[in-house]
């Protein structure tokens, strides 16, 4: 080990010198005296220098890690947003998987018609399969007593079958048309 450092400082020592080229040394120089040229006007570095000198000094070996963690926490993050965000299908082919149904109408009660009798009904129908609410949407006129009646009673005579919501019954609501001869349901 000593015999080989030994040659490499002999090969070292057997190098040529290298010598300065000569307008190095006078550049060296002239930068020399503008700096004592500088300090004896009294010109030193202002907040301002500093604060850059040092931002600088500072942010430059930063500048890279950061750009490379928030480019990477970007790239992640979409990775991670793009999969999980619901993306509504416009197919037209789309198969029903059962998991959430519309109320229906389980059995229907007599319904004491009027003449000429054409009224939208929009029913909401609770988890139990019974009626919460009706509306009267269109067809009647409000000061009919009789057709209210009518359809109240009929109304809370007929059997729901109530919505669900992965196989759990739960609140829906359901369009039914009653005309004076026959009744239309729509979920």
């Amino acid at each position: 080990m000593l015999q080989r450092d030994d040659q490499v400082g002999q090969s070292l020592r057997s190098l040529p010198r290298l010598r300065p080229p000569a307008r190095l040394n006078s550049s060296l120089r002239v930068i020399a005296s503008r700096e004592v040229q500088r300090l004896v006007h009294g010109r030193s570095l202002t907040r301002m220098d500093r604060f850059r000198l040092s931002f600088d000094n500072l942010m430059r070996p930063l500048a890279l890690p950061f750009a490379g963690g928030v480019f990477s926490a970007v790239i992640l993050f979409s990775m991670w947003v793009v999969p999980s965000y619901p993306v509504r299908a416009s197919s037209t082919f789309d198969v029903p998987l059962g998991i959430q149904t519309d109320a229906s109408v389980r059995r229907m009660a007599p319904i004491a018609a009027t003449a000429e009798m054409d009224v939208v009904v929009d029913v909401t129908i609770d988890g139990l399969g019974r009626m919460v609410d009706y509306s009267i949407l269109s067809g009647a006129v409000p000061s009919d007593a009789a057709l209210r009646r009518s359809i109240e009673g009929f109304l809370l005579l007929t059997s729901f079958t109530p919505a669900t919501a992965f196989g759990q019954p739960v609140e829906g609501r359901l369009r039914l048309t009653l005309r004076s001869s026959h009744i239309d349901v729509k979920g």
